[in-house]
Order: C-alpha cells, then sequence, then structure tokens
C-alpha cells in the first residue's frame, strides 16, 4: 500500500489498528450487562505538494478507496512542512500483560462483586456502580521513510460510581482506575472509596471566604486540566496559551515539577512509540516551577517549528493529536498527616463536580465540588455540602504551601500528590 501510495505523494504513512473489548457492568450492586466488542481497520497520511491528507476506513477490502480519499483529502489539507520519522528504537517498556490479556470473564466478575462488598461494609446503604472493561489493543505505524513501531497493550479500566441518598442529602463519588499490568491495584481502590464513605457519614457547616485548601489527587485534577491545556502544542501554536514563548521562565512556586513519562511499566499511557511513529521518552515540563517545554506530535512540531515529543495520540478514524501520556506532578517531602496540621482550618477537596468550567484555557477555574471535607486543628471533622471553588493556577500556584510526599495515580494516567494552597476563594 505505500508502494502505491508514493507512486502519487511525495510522504506517506499507514496506520493499523485492531482491538478487542469485553466489559462487564453492574447497576445498584447487580450484574446487568456483559459484552464484547472488536474493532479494526487502517487509516492512511498522505503529503501531496506540501499539503497533508488523511483517509481512515474499518473495511479492509477498501485499500483502492482508502487511498483515493487520502489524495483527495491533500487537495484540500494544511499546508504544512512535516516530515514522518525515520526508524527508530524506542523505550523497552512493559504494557502487555499476557495474564491479563487472557484473564476470564469469571474474574473479572469477581473483581466487580470484591469491590462492591468492600464499599457496602463501609456504608449498607451506598448504592454501587461498577464498569470494567479488559481490552487488548494493537497499533502498528508504518511509513515511506521505512519507519515500523508496533504497540501492543493489555488494559484494565474500572469506573465506580457511588450514589448513596439519605433524606435529602445526596452523595455522589465517582472513582476511575487504568492499569496495564494485572496487579491488587483495584483493591486498594475500593478501600479509598469506603474510607470516603465513612468520612462522609457526617455533614458539617463552612463557612464563605478565603482559606487554606488541599487538593486530594482526585481532586488535584482542577489545578492540573489548565495546566495540560496550557502545555498542549495545539494551542501554543493557536497562540492561546498563556505559556507560549515562556519556556524558561519562572511561571510557578519551586515546589512544583511536572513531566510527561511514557517510560514507566504498566502503566495505560506508556509504550516504546506513540501513533506516529515516534520513539516515547521522558519529556520534563515545568520543572521547579520552570517552564521547559510543550508536549508535540509530529504536525504541531512543524508548525512551530520545533521536535516532535513523541506525544501523537490518535483514533482510527481521528488524525493525531498532541496528548499526555502519563502526567507525573513530582511528590514533595512533606508528609499528609504534616500537611493536615498546619492548615489549621481549612476545606479538603476530594473530587469536583465536573470540570472544564469558566475559561480554562487561561488558567481560571470555577468548580462545585462533589466531595469535600472541613479540616480542623490537624484533624478531618465532617462532609461540606453546597461548597465551590475558584481561582487561577496562574496566580494560585505561584505560592505553594506544600507538596505531600505521598501520591496516587487517578483517572488511569495521573500521578498526582496531595497539594496544599495558603488561601483560595
Amino acid at each position: 500500500m505505500l508502494d502505491r501510495l508514493m507512486k502519487r505523494a511525495q510522504q506517506a504513512e499507514t496506520f493499523e489498528i485492531s482491538s478487542e473489548s469485553t466489559q462487564i457492568g453492574f447497576e445498584a450492586d447487580e450484574l446487568k450487562s456483559y459484552q464484547v466488542d472488536q474493532t479494526s481497520g487502517k487509516a492512511v497520511r498522505v503529503v501531496v505538494d506540501g499539503r497533508l491528507g488523511f483517509a481512515a476506513s474499518s473495511d479492509a477490502s477498501a485499500e483502492e478507496k482508502l487511498i483515493e480519499n487520502a489524495l483527495e483529502s491533500a487537495r484540500h489539507g494544511d499546508t504544512v512542512d512535516i516530515t514522518f520519522p525515520g526508524p527508530s528504537s524506542g523505550p523497552g517498556v512493559q504494557v502487555y500483560d499476557e495474564r491479563l490479556a487472557s484473564f476470564p470473564v469469571e474474574r473479572l466478575i469477581g473483581i466487580g462483586r470484591e469491590m462492591i462488598a468492600v464499599i457496602k461494609e463501609a456504608d449498607t446503604g451506598a448504592l454501587v456502580n461498577v464498569d470494567l472493561e479488559r481490552r487488548v489493543r494493537r497499533t502498528t505505524v508504518r511509513n515511506s521513510t521505512g519507519a515500523e513501531a508496533t504497540v501492543e497493550r493489555s488494559l484494565l479500566s474500572i469506573g465506580l460510581r457511588i450514589d448513596r441518598v439519605k433524606g435529602d442529602d445526596v452523595l455522589g463519588i465517582y472513582e476511575y482506575f487504568s492499569t496495564a499490568a494485572l496487579n491488587q491495584d483495584y483493591r486498594a481502590v475500593a478501600e479509598r472509596i469506603a474510607e470516603k464513605l465513612r468520612l462522609a457519614q457526617k455533614v458539617i457547616d463552612l463557612g464563605s471566604g478565603r482559606m487554606p485548601v488541599l487538593f486530594a489527587p482526585a481532586g488535584a485534577p482542577v489545578l492540573a486540566l489548565p495546566l495540560m491545556l496550557g502545555l498542549n502544542g495545539r494551542d501554543v501554536y493557536r497562540g492561546i496559551s498563556p505559556m507560549a514563548k515562556r519556556v524558561g521562565e519562572t511561571l510557578f512556586d519551586e515546589k512544583l515539577s511536572l513531566v510527561d513519562d511514557p517510560t514507566l511499566d504498566g502503566r495505560p499511557g506508556s509504550g516504546s512509540h506513540d501513533d506516529e511513529g515516534v520513539a516515547h521518552r521522558r519529556t520534563p515540563l515545568i520543572e521547579d516551577g520552570t517552564l521547559r517545554g510543550f508536549l508535540y506530535d509530529l504536525k504541531t512540531a512543524a508548525q512551530v517549528g520545533a521536535a516532535a515529543t513523541g506525544n501523537g495520540e490518535r483514533g482510527l478514524f481521528s488524525p493525531p493529536a498532541p496528548s499526555f501520556s502519563n502526567l507525573v506532578i513530582s511528590p514533595g517531602n512533606t508528609p499528609l498527616e504534616e500537611m493536615l496540621e498546619g492548615m489549621g482550618e481549612g476545606l479538603l477537596v476530594e473530587s469536583p463536580l465536573g470540570l472544564g468550567q469558566g475559561n480554562v484555557i487561561s488558567g481560571a477555574f470555577s468548580n462545585n465540588l462533589a466531595l469535600a471535607f472541613k479540616v480542623e486543628k490537624g484533624e478531618i471533622v465532617g462532609r461540606v455540602k453546597d461548597v465551590s471553588i475558584a481561582g487561577n493556577i496562574y496566580q494560585d500556584l505561584k505560592r505553594i504551601e506544600a507538596v505531600s510526599a505521598e501520591s496516587q495515580w487517578v483517572y488511569g494516567g495521573m500521578s498526582l500528590p496531595y497539594i496544599l494552597l495558603a488561601g483560595l476563594n
């Protein structure tokens, strides 16, 4: 196919994907669904007279039509000085576990029931919804420069939603867990939720105003989302990132360090190469508060005159775009217990009620909270309701009171510590 494409294009690339997914669903403590999905297909990119074309199909017999669609797309595509990568060796990272790939359905159901039992032990009135997915995904990128990269991943993803209603008190807790290796981490997730339920039994008032706010790992994406947008090469190219053209400047407190790291064994975002065949590598983005760089796929790197960082991610029917693999905010030196003791009276944010409210790209956030606790004299004294927080990371992260020595993997691809801000509305 590449040979045929190269007779009519200056550069060409094929991307093949196959995926099999087994999904188990529990609703209100009971097993409700079981399904298996299989998808496969091929995508093509070409460069013709400096213009980039893209087409994709799930029909294995439609190669000629796929070629014609890609060439037609290039006639109207973006003018980009893109160069597909040559052959390269990526890191030897483990993201395929045969035990997980062949994991029996009965055992998946058993994991769901085990997690429900742990949570129900903490609160018999809680209704537990669990969605489990085991997926095996294989991708292969080939291009006209001779590069070829195949990445096979085994993934286990678990989403949990807990609903508890007592009179007019409605409590909702959501957690998401993902791994590329078979382990017992799911048990720790269930135990964390159980502890949150126990702490949430007592409801207490919290006055409005400016006060210390401690973000738990599951709540810290409130701060991480604006950072992720600002560090995305596409937003840098578009000129809307507040961090554009500021590499080398100290923009945040020296306690903040952030990297993109696809070289970690067992993490869903890891692998030897990205979805464009660029070798993965660890990319420092913020180091001791100083901006070190951005994440680029091939296209955005060409648009801004930078080098691709190996962060091109795609689906079958969507062209590559820059994306985080594994976002890691470095832990600090302060134990969580010491952080709580130093707060006085303040707020512990466990989870927001949605993300993205406000002008997020500017750094602003304004979030209602799904789960939060009041802290007094180093102790969590009760759950608070009807609370919202607001601020801007480009001001608030210039003064970080402390970053915890402890960290957790949350939402699949984020390793986050506890982050204490001295004052937040």
